[in-house]
Parts: structure tokens; C-alpha cells; sequence
């Protein structure tokens, strides 16, 4: 498969999608309210969403928490450079357009292993003329080559912020997860980074663990973790305020009906030091 985001002749084509089973990309997608999934997709999304309600409004949170972090990444914390892992289907105010409206110099790495992502971001994923975006068909398993592939866009001398929403949960390994976000931060400079979030099981534990185990039997694994587990990810990290809170508390926009509500997805930001 191509990956970058042009095409040009000759390029191979795409896989064929397989409409047959679900897919993560596609069920949040889904759940977000977009039109980019199928039957099946659906079908899992809705199952799960029977059991455990709280999963869209975990879906909204979270990619308003996307915004929000990479907003100040970009803004305020000097960040040029993005590695977005499980960056999922195209929507509004991806990652290269929250960092490129603050500063239209940076360069952003896609990476997701979801043949309809790789179409919709070759048309969509589109840089400002100062800038740079780069899609990667990758899965997060295998680390190598995200870091062999993004170093054609990103400058790895300089501070990245690696992103990776939603995505470490795919890994159902606790020691293989953190072991994966080791290798990524040890390829980075001092002054980068990481941006991350999992799903958890706190605030309403029978249905969420019901939506895992429906993700599962329809071959779509999600593993939850506990907060402290996720906190784990963060370790040799210097966390910026709050520090590791749901996603909806993440520094929310001021609003005149208080703290937004708490829900099973916990997050954090933090800068690898020198």
C-alpha cells in the first residue's frame, strides 16, 4: 500500500475493505455521528451503546479533548511536529488543521491500518502551503516502522507531539501496550509531548465491561484500564495540569453549567524532559 498522502501513477492500490467485520475507525466514527462505516459497523456500534450509553458521550469527549490538547500543544507549548497513532476517519478539526489554524508551519504524521482511513485521508488530510501531512498505514504493534516512515516528514532532533487517543486500548497486553509507548517517547527529543487517552470501566463499570465484551465476541477487542494503569504511560513524564482527570475535565471550555459530566475514557498531557 501507498502511504503517502498523494497519489501518483502507478501507486498500488489500496486494499479492499472488508465490510464483513467491524472495524474501530469506523464504529467511533459511528458513534460520533459520521457517515463513513457500514452495516456492521453499526450494528457492533449500536449493540454496544445499548449497554453502555455513556460510550457517546466518551466519543465526543474525547475528540474535543483531541482539539483542546493539540491546541495548546501548538499554541502554547511550541509544538511544530505531530505523530497522530489511531488518528481514525477523517472529521472536522483533525489534528493538522487544530495545530496548522495556530501555527501554519507544522508538519503532521497520520498513522491508522484501516484501508477506508488511508482513501479518505489521501482527499481530505490536506496541508497548508507552510506546513506538511503524511498518512502512514501502520498498525501501533509495530513501532519500527511508524518511526522509519514518519522521519520522511518529521524531524525527530526536534520535539513531536505524539498523540495516541483511544488507541493503546487495541493492545490488550498491559506490558506490550507500555512497552510500545516507551519505544515511541525514546525516539523523541527532550521538550516533546505525549497526549493520551484510554477508555476505563469507573463511572458506570457494568456497561462499560458489557460494551468490552460485545467489542470482543464481534472481533473487535478494547481493552479497558483502570486509571493507575493508564497513568503507567506517563511514567518518566513531567504532567501538565490537571494531570491525569476524565476527558471532558481536561482543561474544559468555560461554560455557564459548570464542569462538563465525568465519563470512562481517562487522559493526560505531558513534556519528556531533559
Amino acid at each position: 500500500m501507498a502511504d503517502r498522502l498523494e497519489s501518483s501513477p502507478g501507486e498500488p492500490a489500496a486494499p479492499k475493505i472488508d465490510t464483513s467485520r467491524p472495524h474501530s475507525a469506523r464504529v467511533w466514527n459511528h458513534w460520533i455521528g459520521g457517515k463513513d462505516n457500514y452495516p456492521i459497523d453499526r450494528q457492533v456500534g449500536d449493540r454496544i451503546r445499548e449497554v453502555f450509553p455513556g460510550i457517546i458521550e466518551v466519543a465526543r469527549h474525547s475528540r474535543a479533548f483531541l482539539g483542546r490538547a493539540v491546541r495548546h500543544l501548538a499554541a502554547e507549548a511550541g509544538i511544530r511536529q505531530f505523530l497522530d497513532i489511531g488518528t481514525g476517519l477523517p472529521t472536522q478539526d483533525n489534528t493538522h488543521e487544530v495545530a496548522q489554524r495556530a501555527a501554519p508551519d507544522c508538519r503532521v504524521v497520520y498513522v491508522d491500518n484501516d484501508p477506508l482511513v488511508l482513501v479518505h485521508a489521501r482527499a481530505l488530510l490536506i496541508s497548508t502551503p507552510e506546513g506538511a501531512t503524511d498518512y502512514i498505514d501502520a498498525d501501533v504493534r509495530d513501532p519500527e516502522r511508524i518511526l522509519a516512515k514518519a522521519a520522511r516528514t518529521l524531524d525527530f532532533d526536534r520535539p513531536v507531539g505524539l498523540i495516541l487517543l483511544g488507541i493503546m486500548g487495541n493492545v490488550a497486553d498491559d506490558e506490550e501496550a507500555y512497552a510500545i509507548v516507551r519505544r515511541l517517547l525514546a525516539a523523541l527529543p527532550p521538550g516533546s509531548h505525549l497526549a493520551l487517552n484510554d477508555g476505563t470501566a469507573v463511572f458506570d463499570q457494568e456497561g462499560a465491561r458489557t460494551g468490552e465484551r460485545h467489542r470482543a465476541a464481534a472481533g473487535d477487542p478494547y481493552r479497558l484500564r483502570t486509571p493507575e494503569q493508564i497513568a503507567r504511560f506517563f511514567d518518566g513524564l513531567e504532567m501538565l495540569e490537571p494531570g491525569l482527570v476524565p476527558v471532558s475535565r481536561w482543561r474544559p471550555e468555560a461554560t455557564p453549567f459548570g464542569a462538563p459530566p465525568e465519563v470512562d475514557a481517562f487522559c493526560g498531557v505531558a513534556r519528556k524532559p531533559a
